[in-house]
């Protein structure tokens, strides 16, 4: 299912379909994210300024993605 499809489910009706969809999205959302803060930080962002794109705090930012790109 493309994003478009996923959107759609999951204002469906059916509980069922919708909350797959919203965990399809949620996983797709993390998964590009990560991609994002990987890229940053090898553009020589700070977790300062990932944070703040992201609307989260510094420590949070950088608890949840260092440990997987290693900085």
């Amino acid at each position: 299912m493309d994003v478009t499809e996923l959107a759609q489910a999951a204002a469906d009706r059916d509980h069922g379909t919708g909350l797959q969809a919203v965990a399809a999205l949620r996983a797709l959302l993390e998964e590009l994210e990560a991609v994002h803060v990987t890229n940053a930080r090898a553009s020589g962002w700070s977790w300062e300024q990932i944070a703040d794109a992201l609307g989260v705090r510094r420590q949070t930012a950088h608890r949840k993605h260092a440990r997987r790109i290693g900085r």
